[in-house]
């Protein structure tokens, strides 16, 4: 791994892990949420925060009293508080924090430790497949507020991001399946999707990337619509466990929600196996992309 990955994925994963563990030695214990932190004399939030990896600063000695409180022998609280000392790394998005939500900054941190993605997307190009117009296009819309300047540092957000899949050691394996739609809303305007057409059929080049096209033509593969999302699969560490359970990732017009029971993933799993046997395979998705962008190109 390069410094520049260990910085990527440094940030996030420790804190989940710690979080994680934490949570399943209270529930062996046999601690709500509100009794455990009543007993660290903290509100429950503190704890929730904690759990779900989304605190900045950890204690070691609140992690060593929760331990204590689960009653866990000294071995797995050296575990712990290992977890606890593992400072987060500098990752580049901090230096954009002013732009990026702390519901999507969860997201960035776990897409950059990420060993595999599987996306569908029924609305809008992903951010990892989008051109700097695009982008522009896209967040001047919706970031109304936004300076010049502003936008421009958004669309550098995206291009960190894209590096993702296209740095030379160990790029990260992605899967996509767009609908058919989201090539043809266009965005900005037809020379901006001509070019997005191209950017993507391009993308598909990549060894370590898949985009299918799902036509409209197809209806609705699962009986009914379903909204935008993202599997995230991650590494085995040396010991050949994971270093984080897969979670499933859906994003909404004011939030996000994160999903990580075995059986919301082995849903959304199902579902984008069927899409993607749904939509043609690679290279026929492809001259789809190319073939839109002429269309694109002719009606200018």
């Amino acid at each position: 791994m390069t410094d520049g990955q260990a910085e990527e994925t440094g940030s996030t994963l420790p804190r989940r892990q710690l979080g994680r563990y934490l949570r399943e030695a209270r529930e062996g214990a046999g601690f709500t949420l509100e009794r455990a932190a009543s007993l660290m004399e903290w509100h429950k939030s503190t704890l929730s925060r904690l759990e779900r990896g989304s605190t900045d600063r950890v204690r070691t000695r609140d992690v060593s009293g929760l331990c204590e409180i689960y009653g866990l022998n000294e071995e797995r609280t050296a575990v712990a508080t290992g977890l606890a000392e593992q400072t987060p790394a500098k990752s580049w998005w901090h230096t954009y924090g002013d732009l990026i939500p702390a519901w999507f900054n969860l997201y960035v941190g776990l897409e950059a430790g990420a060993e595999a993605l599987a996306t569908y997307q029924p609305l809008l190009i992903p951010g990892l497949l989008q051109t700097p117009d695009y982008t522009r296009a896209i967040d001047r819309l919706y970031f109304t507020n936004n300076s010049e300047e502003e936008l421009e540092r958004r669309i550098q957000v995206r291009a960190q991001r894209q590096r993702l899949l296209t740095r030379s050691r160990q790029p990260t394996r992605a899967s996509f399946v767009l609908h058919e739609a989201v090539l043809r809303t266009v965005v900005g305007n037809r020379r901006v999707m001509a070019a997005q057409s191209r950017h993507i059929a391009d993308m598909c080049a990549l060894a370590n990337v898949e985009i299918r096209i799902l036509p409209f033509h197809t209806g609705l593969p699962l009986g009914a619509a379903l909204p935008p999302f993202t599997i995230l699969d991650f590494a085995q560490d040396v010991r050949g466990k994971l270093t984080e359970p897969p979670i499933v990732y859906c994003e909404n017009y004011t939030g996000s929600a994160y999903l990580e029971g075995r059986a919301d993933v082995l849903k959304f799993r199902e579902a984008f196996a069927l899409l993607r046997r749904a939509s043609p395979d690679a290279r026929p998705s492809r001259d789809l992309m190319r073939q839109i962008a002429r269309e694109f190109d002719c009606e200018r």
